[in-house]
Parts: structure tokens; sequence; C-alpha cells
């Protein structure tokens, strides 16, 4: 076997590894009732995530009749408590997820993790899922498009060749801030990933390993 061209693999997590959307929709929904406001499909809250959970929220508000900072303020711990509470109900991993990993496992690749989403609820989403074992390095809030976190992230995989995968601009954005390649996932949360400048585009994670060797 060829020696692979990267000695670690990072990943965005929702939108990418996992789909999250029903789950993050039930805690926005969660948010919007609490002041009487009716509930958005989540085809709609799909397009919100990828920038973190306020930012998530203030556009549920926004799509919803609008908000102030205060609302915002005021409903943001109303809905992670929600979720942090139904993490897991219906998020499921994206087809060939677990086999991928397993194929980048195999060929000794430090797998890593690098989400917006906030450190103690990415843990304990992939706890309750039985994926923790599986990255050698997860880091929340990770401020993506800021390259911060994906460098954290390669820092404590211990350093070496990296890409980065993920579903969005702040996704790509961070990667090439942080001068490695992306890969762009077009199941992911959002429409017309083609358009990003990622250095791969991939439709389904049987794709992916053979994509990585060519870059």
């Amino acid at each position: 076997m060829d020696v692979f061209p990267f000695t670690i693999v990072g990943f965005d997590l929702d939108g990418t590894l996992l789909d999250t959307s029903a789950d993050l929709a039930a805690g926005v929904n969660h948010a919007l009732g609490s002041v009487g406001r009716a509930p958005l499909t989540v085809e709609q809250v799909r397009a919100m995530i990828g920038g973190g959970g306020r930012h998530m929220l203030s556009l549920a508000l926004d799509a919803s009749g609008g908000g102030d900072a205060a609302l915002l303020d005021r409903l943001y711990p109303a809905m992670i408590e929600f979720y942090a509470a139904h993490i897991a109900v219906h998020t499921t991993p994206f087809p060939g997820a677990l086999t991928m990993l397993d194929g980048l496992a195999a060929r000794g690749v430090a797998i890593g993790l690098a989400t917006n989403k906030a450190e103690p609820l990415a843990r304990a989403l992939l706890d309750a899922l039985g994926l923790t074992w599986r990255f050698a390095a997860i880091v929340g809030d990770a401020g993506k498009p800021s390259p911060d976190g994906i460098e954290a992230m390669i820092a404590r995989c211990g350093g070496g060749r990296a890409a980065f995968v993920g579903d969005s601009i702040y996704d790509v954005g961070a990667a090439k801030a942080a001068g490695i390649p992306a890969v762009a996932c077009a199941f992911g949360f959002l429409d017309q990933v083609e358009t990003l400048g990622a250095n791969a585009v991939i439709g389904h994670f049987d794709q992916l390993i053979p994509a990585l060797e060519t870059l």
C-alpha cells in the first residue's frame, strides 16, 4: 500500500460527520415556543447551522419575527439546556462515516475534530453515540473561519501534514487560513458547496479517502 499523504485528517461535526439537524431544530423550536413563536422546519434550521449555537438562534429569531440582543441572551440558555437534555434523539452519522473513519485509522491517520459547537456539547454528543474514542483531539468552540481551532487540533494530534473536511464556508475558510487542504461534503447542511473553493468535493464518505489520496 502506498504511503497515505496525510498524517492527520480533521473533521467538522454538525453537517459533516453527524446529521444533527433534527435535534438542533428541536432546541431552536423549544426556545422559540417559549416566547410564543411558531416552530421552524428542520429544513429551515439546517441552513442556519455551522456558525455556532448563538449564531443559529440569532438567525432563527430573524426568520421568526426578529429580536434584539436581550432576547437572544434570554433564549440561548433555554435552547442549550433543552438541546443538552435531548442531544442524540435523532442524530446519526452520515452514511459511510464510520467505515471511512475505520479506513483512516487503518492507514495510521490521527483523526481530529474542530467544531464551532461548544466543546462540552460536542463531547456529550460523541459520548452518547459511542464515538469519542475515535478522535485523537476534540476542539470545540473552534471559532471557524478563524484557523485557531484547526491549528489547535493539529497540535493536539501531534503535528504533521493535515487536511480538513467540512460542509460550510466556515470550514473551508478555516482550512485555507490554516494553510491546509479542504474537502467539502455535498451531503451536508449547505447547498452549492461547489462554490466554496474547497480542494475537493465529495458526495458520499466512500469518496473521501480516494479524494485525499489525490491531494
